[in-house]
């Protein structure tokens, strides 16, 4: 499901999905936390939080501990994410030009120490390299899974797709809810994606819901550059580990996938 954003965000913390609304089984709040120059903005202690700064520079403080954090580039850096359990509250006071953060609320009883995750600390890998002629080529950035967070109900990280390229491939699916929230550079740039059977138009500041056993491959379009945030949020018993790839679509990985693929009849008459 699409959610469409036109415009820039109001200053403060802007809704874009409430549990507690029409949108229940997503299990989780989230929304773009827009700062001017020396703002500041509480998070509350209810609900375990994940606050990731996207742009401009913000001082985090928890409990006994602060730090400061910039990022110029969504493309180039690395997020600094916040992670705290309810009963933590984290405070954000924004630095000379501003700042724009993605936070994601969920309901967890369990509390865990606060955990700060610096630019160098998440994992970045290029996946889909050296397979179907780089047309799925992307970076991945995983803040925070199962592996380093056990006590967390949230999975956190980015994509950064390259300009004609496909993300999120092979299609795949998890019984998980996962949030995606686009950001186009520039930012007039648009992509498409497959939600299940449904397709849609991606736009900068738009965000897809994402909803059990449905597929979620997605491109974006040449010459522009698409960046999207995804959380995943576990399910009691069930937390999510690795995507369950489309079965008639595993093939891509196979060793020589990365042939073109021509229709006989063309391939007879030796068309281009």
């Amino acid at each position: 499901m699409l959610l469409h954003h036109e415009g820039l965000f109001p200053r403060g913390f802007a809704s874009i999905l409430d549990r507690r609304g029409p949108h229940a089984d997503m299990l989780m709040d989230f929304g773009v936390l827009t700062l001017g120059p020396g703002e500041a903005w509480s998070s509350g202690m209810a609900d375990e939080k994940a606050l990731l700064l996207m742009s401009g520079e913000a001082a985090f403080s928890w409990k006994r501990d602060s730090c400061r954090a910039r990022r110029a580039s969504l493309l180039d850096e690395s997020p600094t994410v916040l992670s705290l359990s309810a009963g933590d509250e984290a405070r954000v006071e924004a630095g000379p030009g501003g700042a724009v953060l993605a936070v994601t609320r969920t309901d967890n009883p369990r509390r865990f120490v606060p955990r700060l995750v610096r630019p160098e600390d998440g994992r970045s890998e290029e996946r889909g390299k050296g397979t179907m002629r780089e047309t799925s080529t992307r970076i991945v950035r995983t803040s925070f899974d199962d592996s380093d967070a056990p006590e967390s109900h949230l999975v956190l990280g980015e994509v950064v797709a390259a300009p004609g390229k496909w993300s999120s491939y092979p299609p795949h699916h998890h019984p998980q809810p996962e949030i995606y929230f686009y950001k186009f550079v520039p930012d007039l740039g648009f992509g498409l994606t497959r939600i299940g059977d449904e397709a849609h138009l991606l736009r900068d500041g738009d965000t897809v819901l994402i909803r059990e056993g449905q597929i979620h491959p997605q491109v974006t379009a040449p010459g522009y550059t698409m960046w999207y945030l995804w959380v995943i949020r576990h399910l009691e018993g069930q937390r999510y580990r690795s995507p369950c790839f489309a079965d008639e679509h595993r093939w891509v990985q196979e060793e020589g996938a990365d042939i073109w693929v021509i229709p006989s009849e063309r391939r007879e008459q030796g068309e281009r």
